[in-house]
């Protein structure tokens, strides 16, 4: 089981559970809070089909609805005609989201169905609620939560955050770094080509890569390319290089520092049409400071982030 997370007390034991979140990031926060809780068998998962959480839920309930990209309308109001369909056929106690665009289509309905409803907002988020958060923190009967304390309101309660459990651990290394795995994760419909050229210019001779890649795939490249890989694969590429360098997607940090990697960091920019926002340099920061991870700067690459990383772990802070 992981290290519990800090939320894990919002469900209550016993509770038939309707765990709602997209893929990544979102789904990994919420991955961690159902495997802190015992509840009831029936309880069901709604997200997005991939190696990821088909793989994660392999034995579980689980209702895979159509992916729906950031700022999609459409693919949010069908989400929300499925949800009021199952919700007039299934009965649950509790509906509980980690984000992000699947949330504002699910917890309201399940809220005005009568369900203990709750929205626990990212740890991407650092310096205040996402446009989901934005949107859900007015419908009645939804509990709002922040994983940090610093933007806690009236409106926003605080209980820690997920990051409380690890910190960065010093390590040996034998030799030079020379086995590098590169994740730019799975997001539609954004490319990462300055991640891939900014690893480029730090490789050097003899360097072994293997590249996941997602929506930013091309031919060409040193070593080893997939577009995805499944979690089993991501877990054993990651294990066995020297360093692995992942965009700052919560979902690939969190993989990566259960593995004890602290990993170096390349931040998705709004201004290069690589994300929606730029959640993804508020996220880089929370890591960074607390030593969990390392930031390979995009303007000025070095390999230097690329040592560090190898020279670093991460440990529990339950073990401690």
């Amino acid at each position: 089981m992981n290290t519990p997370h800090p939320l894990a007390d919002l469900v209550p034991a016993g509770a038939r559970v309707l765990w709602v979140a997209s893929s990544g990031g979102h789904f990994a926060q919420l991955m961690r809070i159902a495997d802190s809780v015992d509840v009831d068998p029936k309880s069901a998962w709604v997200t997005f089909a991939n190696p990821q959480t088909v793989g994660a839920l392999e034995g579980r309930n689980s209702h895979f609805v159509d992916y729906i990209a950031p700022r999609d309308v459409k693919g949010a109001a069908r989400a929300a005609r499925w949800a009021a369909g199952h919700l007039r056929t299934e009965r649950y106690d509790v509906c509980i989201s980690t984000g992000a665009a699947l949330a504002v289509s699910v917890l309201p309905i399940a809220a005005a169905r009568g369900l203990e409803t709750t929205y626990v907002e990212s740890i991407s988020r650092v310096d205040g609620p996402s446009l989901s958060g934005r949107m859900l923190q007015y419908f009645p009967r939804i509990r709002t939560y922040t994983q940090h304390q610093g933007w806690e309101s009236r409106r926003w309660a605080w209980k820690g955050s997920i990051l409380d459990s690890w910190k960065p651990q010093p390590r040996e290394q034998d030799t030079s770094p020379r086995r590098f795995f590169v994740t730019l994760g799975t997001i539609r419909p954004y490319r990462f080509d300055r991640a891939i050229d900014a690893v480029l210019s730090v490789l050097a001779p003899g360097d072994e890569v293997t590249w996941q890649l997602g929506s930013s795939y091309r031919d060409g490249l040193p070593g080893t390319v997939h577009r995805e890989v499944e979690p089993q694969e991501f877990r054993r590429l990651a294990l066995e290089s020297d360093a692995t360098v992942t965009h700052a997607g919560v979902g690939s940090i969190l993989e990566l520092l259960d593995l004890g990697v602290t990993p170096a960091v390349v931040v998705r920019a709004r201004s290069n049409a690589e994300h929606v926002d730029d959640h993804q340099r508020q996220i880089a920061h929370a890591m960074t400071t607390r030593g969990l991870a390392f930031e390979l700067d995009l303007d000025r690459p070095s390999r230097d982030a690329l040592l560090s990383s190898a020279g670093h772990g991460a440990v529990s802070t339950a073990a401690a």
